[in-house]
């Protein structure tokens, strides 16, 4: 499998769709410039809305989302891969949205489409919380994207913290894992890179992780630091907290041999466990 120039996108997305759609553009363009071929965007690129009713009443349908339109057509005058990171999006005859990550092809279609399948509901203990799934539906198929670079694992934010998802996007073909978030500052803190980079290491897979970063609201800060990390769990470029990009370069033949190296996706066994917990003294 041939080499390319990877890109992440790293932007603060608040609650106009147009501003972030032009400081997205904007970044996309400049890292096209400088030879990514394959450019990732955050999570939520055309809104951070904490305001459920709000965030109803300004996504619009996937044939009339004006960000992905754009992206499409930035694909295809650029000749990149854009991964729009997720976009939200109105689902018909649905009062809940969808957190949806697209794949653009250079031409401009579509490659893959995937729903966030696992909702981020949480109380902190620093008083912040969160429930996804009043607002968002969540998907339920996992999504692989050919390329010409192999097979791309689609994912969204807390699905990182899912580890069997990326297990059996590994074993069904997936070499490059994409990771767009918007990680919150205190949990990103904690467990960003540590998560990123066990899901690089456990499956011998690049993950290319654009993130949202900054105050994207007056209750909503998040933690940036995107990232790409190789399949021997190495970071090969990061971020800070500021808006900007990275690039980095994707040797495809590193993921063949650290498997090699590393054969647990092969050494995998099923396993049955009794529903009991096992009593030593019994055996006795």
């Amino acid at each position: 499998m041939p080499a390319f120039k990877a890109a992440c996108i790293q932007i603060t997305s608040k609650t106009d769709v147009h501003e972030n759609l032009k400081t997205a553009t904007e970044l996309i363009r400049e890292a096209a410039a400088e030879g990514a071929n394959f450019i990732g965007t955050p999570e939520v690129t055309n809104m951070l809305e904490p305001h459920k009713a709000a965030a109803r009443e300004k996504a619009q349908l996937q044939n009339d989302d004006v960000t992905l339109a754009s992206f499409r057509q930035l694909a295809d005058e650029l000749d990149t891969w854009i991964l729009a990171g997720s976009l939200v999006i109105k689902k018909p005859n649905e009062d809940r949205l969808a957190n949806r990550s697209f794949l653009i092809r250079p031409d401009g279609s579509i490659a893959a489409q995937y729903d966030k399948i696992h909702m981020f509901d949480v109380e902190l203990d620093t008083g912040e919380s969160h429930k996804e799934s009043r607002a968002y539906a969540p998907g339920d198929k996992a999504v692989i994207a050919q390329t010409p670079w192999g097979q791309i694992g689609l994912s969204v934010c807390y699905d990182v913290r899912f580890a069997h998802l990326y297990q059996a996007l590994a074993q069904a073909g997936a070499g490059i894992f994409t990771i767009p978030a918007a990680f919150t500052h205190t949990t990103g803190l904690a467990h960003w890179e540590i998560l990123l980079r066990a899901r690089a290491i456990e499956n011998g897979a690049y993950v290319i992780a654009p993130a949202q970063c900054g105050q994207n609201s007056e209750k909503r800060r998040t933690y940036g630091h995107s990232m790409i990390i190789n399949p021997w769990g190495e970071k090969i470029a990061e971020m800070g907290e500021e808006t900007g990009f990275i690039t980095a370069d994707i040797d495809t033949d590193q993921i063949k041999r650290r498997r090699q190296q590393i054969p647990n996706l092969k050494n995998n066994r099923d396993f049955t466990f009794e529903p009991a917990i096992y009593d030593a003294t019994a055996a006795e």
